[in-house]
């Protein structure tokens, strides 16, 4: 059953209603509202109990975000981009040198070039890489972090693939069967233990790891965290990365203004790309000069992001709108918002939503657009892809450096193209809307070889 009345629509799910507010002008009554009052975690530990097998603990919510301010955020981001750019290079560049014939055409799915590549460094930066010691020298290590990050990401395909109904409690028994193998092969594969043995674990990582045994939970249990840990950080950069090469490749003059900048930044920093000089070191400092790119990045994520944002409400409260309406929402209930349809493709905040226009968030002076308006007044909420409030993802900076770093190297060391160069933008897998980024509903074939 669903009920609208302007600012807002209710739904009645089983034995309770879920109010969607749909006024962008009021969204900030929802995001400021008091965590005693509309408490996201109580919804998010029912949906990882059921989805990952894991039971969270009183505090978990703290410790991911001081864990994650001190780490994905300032001097600690900048360790993870130094660990990403190693990783990165290590899974898109290690041939360079070899003897193969480097100018040979390569051909693959963009989706899954851009998801393995991405996913595979950034679980590498952040659960750790093969000791060289262990491995016998730098090379083999490096070829063995290749091959054992190629086995996960095919497994975790496997499971990204069935978490949508895996979130709506609709498997097949069959399916089921798999979900619970996959579980116990992440368990096993991320399990404290396992983690012991590898270099190079990010800190964020690692102080999580610490702060729950320190407050009693078992090993098994944390290790079943490590896995939630992987699927929330790695499970929409790749998603995300595939849209944006897939973008600059459908509009010319934004893969020429994007190639241009990341040209001007190289230079600027006093590195070149060449044949037989060292690769580039791509830092922090550098990825904070890229307005352009930047703002494809932002609208890239306004056009595929559509997490949704919801709350349980634990008191009975009064919601007051913009406009001076007021809804009564009872205690038990949920309340919930969904940015992508409220927000992202609402014509009056961005006109021709469904337009990619790579300078949609710059000023004509190439600084930062933050002005956007709905009914002749300022929105505060005008993107929401990492959600709001306490919910806010708190990887967003160490997630679009991610983006931003593949595609980085993928233009400066690489030529690449669709192969049908008027091949239609495929589109996207509904199943996923609330859960991030979205997928496509294809792939799309592309060719890629180094530039030198």
């Amino acid at each position: 059953m669903k009920k609208k009345h302007g600012d807002v629509f209710t739904v009645q799910l089983g034995g309770f209603y879920i109010t969607f507010l749909q006024d962008p002008l009021s969204f900030g009554a929802f995001v400021k509202e008091s965590r005693e009052k509309l408490n996201f975690n109580k919804f998010a530990q029912q949906l990882v109990r059921r989805v990952f097998g894991y039971s969270s603990i009183v505090d978990d919510h703290e410790i991911l975000q001081m864990s994650s301010n001190k780490h994905l955020k300032g001097d600690g981001l900048e360790l993870m981009t130094q660990a990403m750019m190693s990783n990165l290079q290590n899974l898109m560049l290690h041939n360079i040198g070899t003897a193969a014939d480097q100018r040979t055409w390569m051909e693959d799915g963009l989706f899954m070039y851009s998801y393995n590549i991405v996913f595979r460094a950034g679980y590498l930066s952040l659960y750790g890489n093969e000791p060289h010691k262990s491995a016998g020298s730098e090379e083999k290590a490096k070829g063995n972090d290749r091959a054992e990050s190629e086995a996960l990401f095919h497994e975790f395909r496997k499971y990204d693939q069935l978490f949508p109904n895996l979130a709506y409690g609709v498997l097949l028994p069959r399916e089921r069967l798999e979900s619970e193998r996959l579980l116990r092969y992440f368990w096993n594969s991320l399990s404290v233990q396992k983690m012991r043995t590898k270099d190079n674990i990010s800190r964020w990582v690692w102080d999580i790891q610490q702060a729950k045994a320190e407050r009693g939970m078992e090993e098994f249990m944390i290790s079943r965290y490590m896995f939630v840990l992987l699927w929330a950080s790695q499970g929409n950069t790749g998603a995300s990365s595939f849209w944006l090469l897939l973008f600059l490749m459908k509009h010319p003059e934004a893969m020429r203004a994007v190639k241009e900048e990341v040209d001007k930044v190289l230079k600027e920093f006093g590195q070149e790309v060449k044949r037989d000089s060292p690769l580039i070191n791509l830092t922090r400092e550098m990825l904070m000069k890229t307005p352009i790119l930047d703002s494809a990045v932002e609208e890239t994520l306004r056009l595929t992001a559509a997490p949704l944002l919801t709350r349980a409400v634990l008191q009975d409260i009064t919601l007051k709108m913009a406009d001076g309406r007021e809804y009564f929402i009872r205690k038990g209930d949920r309340m919930a918002m969904f940015p992508y349809i409220a927000v992202h493709i609402d014509p009056e905040i961005h006109p021709d939503p469904h337009s990619f226009k790579y300078d949609r968030f710059l000023n004509p002076d190439g600084s930062k657009k933050t002005d956007f308006c709905k009914a002749g007044k300022r929105v505060k909420y005008y993107s929401m892809p990492w959600g709001a409030g306490v919910s806010m993802c708190p990887g967003r900076f160490f997630a679009t450096n991610e983006l931003k770093q593949f595609v980085f190297l993928m233009l400066v060391y690489f030529d690449f193209e669709l192969k049908n160069p008027d091949e239609k933008i495929p589109d996207v897998d509904f199943r996923r809307w609330g859960f991030g980024s979205m997928q496509p509903q294809r792939d799309v074939q592309f060719r890629y070889r180094l530039r030198y």
